[in-house]
């Protein structure tokens, strides 16, 4: 189909409706925020360049330009803070596509019989589809903005534990002696946290944040997260205080949506990322010089682990484990150690599956890890290309 640029705007802005009823259903402030965004992205794309590159545009193309703009909404999505569960979030984009499509593709030609002769433009319906789309927008925008948790700044050292019991964003400061989080819809950014039991503790709670957290001297975990769902972005946590304290567990949440750790630096705890019954995207975290395991994905959990670098662990980098379903690609696991137990599972294994899981791999890389990639216990590992 050769579409104008009125055309093309005017078949965007209707075809948006489906995905904006959906978001209107969700009652997510996300929702809204990523249906704006994937319109202004779909804007930009058909202003500067689907109108001049693509001057015809046949029906097969909706798949590719599809997947495109995906891949430029989603770290769109993350470099404004859309505070987007990553599950929840694809399956509204592929809702709001499909709709797109129905509406492309069937519903406007029978509204407008000529619409595919006047490159996609809808005449009588376009100018004021587009303006109920675009009031509908402004008015979600602006109810979720109204009703936006409110944020708190803190100054300095903050005696804790702190905890939390209303939706709200917190910004800065240190708090000693942990951070407890019994609330729905909680960021914590740029925040300091200083021993503790757990550094941030985190119960029964959806839509959660840590955004550039810092946790040293906790106890037993520097990030506990259990029957939750959060988003762990850009964390550091070191300096335990003992021996058995874990980087980041989240753990008893397979009921939640998705759960997300991505860009954390974890060193020096005795296992750095720890999922049970949960389903967790582990992604760009660096590992480094734990006493049990890097990374484990365990107890009938379902894990992406992609892009990590986990260095100078003891025994195991990268454990899948008991029932478990494991993507694991992308990897660089160096210099991991043999335990001087003599146990053959932690004779210094890069990747291992244990127990009954299931590990899918794809071009990791393994240095200086003698036990390389193993499979025990009934488990399996099978190769793909990345």
């Amino acid at each position: 189909m050769s579409y104008t640029l009125t055309g093309r705007l005017q078949s965007r802005f209707a075809a948006v409706a489906p995905g904006l009823a959906l978001a209107l259903a969700l009652h997510r402030w996300w929702a809204i925020e990523l249906v704006a965004l994937m319109l202004a992205v779909g804007v930009v794309l058909d202003v500067a360049v689907y109108d001049r590159a693509l001057p015809y545009q046949p029906g097969w193309a909706a798949l590719p330009l599809g997947a495109l703009e995906l891949a430029l909404v989603y770290p769109a999505a993350r470099a404004l803070g859309v505070a987007a569960p990553l599950a929840p979030a694809l399956l509204l984009y592929a809702a709001a596509w499909v709709g797109g499509q129905v509406f492309s593709h069937a519903v406007f030609p029978r509204l407008e019989l000529s619409y595919a002769e006047d490159g996609g433009e809808l005449r009588r319906f376009g100018p004021p589809t587009t303006v109920a789309v675009v009031a509908i927008l402004v008015a979600g925008l602006g109810a979720a903005y109204a009703v936006r948790p409110p944020t708190v700044h803190l100054h300095g050292v903050v005696q804790g534990p702190l905890v939390i019991r209303h939706a709200q964003t917190v910004v800065g400061g240190m708090v000693r002696g942990g951070i407890v989080i019994r609330a729905d819809h909680v960021t914590l950014r740029d925040v300091s946290v200083m021993g503790g039991e757990n550094g941030i503790d985190i119960e029964n709670a959806a839509h959660v944040m840590l955004d550039g957290v810092r946790v040293v001297g906790s106890q037993l975990d520097g990030i506990h997260v259990r029957h939750s769902d959060v988003m762990v972005k850009d964390c550091t946590v070191s300096s335990p205080e003992g021996p058995w304290v874990q980087g980041v567990d989240i753990s008893f949440s397979a009921d939640r949506a998705m759960s997300m750790v991505e860009g954390c630096t974890i060193s020096g705890v005795r296992e750095g990322i720890v999922t049970h019954f949960s389903q967790v995207d582990v992604r760009d975290n660096h590992i480094s010089g734990t006493a049990l395991r890097g990374i484990t994905i365990g107890e009938m959990s379902m894990g992406s682990v992609s892009d990590n670098v986990v260095a100078g662990a003891l025994g195991v980098g990268i454990f899948c484990v008991d029932h478990s379903e494991c993507e694991i690609e992308g990897n660089t696991v160096a210099g991991t150690r043999r335990d001087l137990g003599g146990d053959p599972t932690r004779a210094g294994v890069a990747i291992e599956a244990h127990y009954y899981a299931h590990a899918t791999l794809g071009e990791n890389s393994v240095v200086a890890s003698p036990g390389g990639i193993r499979a025990y216990d009934h488990s399996t590992v099978a190769h793909r290309r990345r």
